[in-house]
């Protein structure tokens, strides 16, 4: 294979972008690095571009199809987090029931509900199990960047300020987290001072502290 001097330095400059995507960086970290000819298809962010390739459409039928299905107790819960989204008042919801009460089933109204619109929710899980159960699902670690083996001196690293995964997270109209409970104490300190809650609930250390109270 014959590569002209460009189509090496193209080849060259994506695997050092797609390396650092997967570290949870860019390029636009170094705004005079030089770019491969296809960076500007994914925007500068591809986590928010894979977060934003949903089919308006599909999400729409999805929706209706859900909507079908939705019993009054399920619409209740539905709406008032859905009302929080499109109002944009913020909130954090706490949803619990015992196994086969539909808690999964609400996440996954809210998905297409909130997809259809344009928008971004993240659906994570404490598990991969419990991950593969929501539309477009990933663990809390791989989402977040938390260390498994956590300690007093454990930082989210991918999530540094200015990041492709910061920029997600600071998008995202809703963040889903399944089975939270399942979480070790150990993770403690990084709830305390990185949890991702809503800026605008003046509660937020009261509701902190009762999740940390709630893990095993």
């Amino acid at each position: 294979m014959n590569l002209t001097i460009e189509q090496i330095k193209n080849i060259a400059l994506t695997e050092i972008k797609n390396y650092l995507l997967s570290n949870g960086r860019s390029l636009k970290k170094w705004p005079h690095m030089p770019k491969p000819e296809d960076f500007g298809s994914y925007n500068g962010n591809r986590l928010i571009n894979d977060e934003l390739k949903y089919v308006v459409e599909d999400q729409l039928k999805e929706n209706e199809r859900l909507m079908a299905m939705i019993t009054d107790e399920h619409r209740g819960v539905y709406e008032q987090i859905l009302d929080a989204v499109l109002n944009d008042s913020g909130g954090v919801f706490f949803l619990y029931g015992y196994g086969g009460t539909g808690k999964t089933f609400v996440y996954r109204a809210l998905s297409p509900a909130i997809r259809s619109r344009g928008m971004i929710i993240l659906n994570t899980a404490s598990s991969g199990i419990a991950a593969l159960l929501l539309e477009g699902g990933r663990t809390a670690h791989s989402r977040f960047g938390i260390p498994i083996d956590a300690d007093d001196f454990s930082t989210c690293k991918k999530m540094e300020p200015g990041s492709d995964r910061a920029e997600l997270v600071n998008v995202a109209k809703l963040i889903v987290w399944d089975e939270v409970p399942m979480m070790s104490r150990h993770y403690k300190d990084l709830y305390r001072h990185r949890a991702i809650l809503t800026p605008t609930n003046d509660e937020v250390d009261k509701i902190n502290d009762y999740m940390l109270s709630q893990l095993p």
